[in-house]
């Protein structure tokens, strides 16, 4: 079973994000809105299926990366969110919530060995 098929996003605590943003937007030309910037690009085994990887600042004050004490979050992309999920509780990895369902996609969240707080993407593409 393929399980990570790529980066779903880039997620990092910094002080204030709206400048942040805007610094990103200025001097590296950045097309950001209120979450960052939004990369779309092709899939390379077919072409005619597109696919995003979302870059956000959050406030470093955020509570969405715990229990991890990290400054960022990665979010990687997977083809079978549900079936993954079986077998990392099989194999002991830490679940931290249920999957949930939204219109562009489903998520999880799980700690790797270090603790650090990963989140689990199956896209609507």
């Amino acid at each position: 079973m393929k399980k990570v098929t790529g980066i779903g996003g880039i997620f990092f605590k910094c002080k204030d994000p709206n400048q942040m943003r805007e610094w990103y937007k200025t001097h590296l030309g950045l097309n950001t809105n209120e979450y960052g910037a939004t990369f779309e690009w092709k899939d390379e085994a077919d072409s005619t299926k597109n696919g995003s990887t979302q870059w956000s600042p959050f406030a470093e004050t955020t509570k969405y990366f715990e229990p991890s004490t990290k400054d960022f979050m990665i979010n990687y992309r997977v083809a079978d969110l549900e079936a993954l999920v079986e077998e990392l509780k099989k194999e002991g990895v830490t679940i931290l919530d249920n999957i949930e369902t939204y219109d562009y996609g489903k998520f999880v969240h799980i700690l790797d060995m270090e603790g650090n707080k990963i989140e689990l993407w199956e896209p609507v593409d």
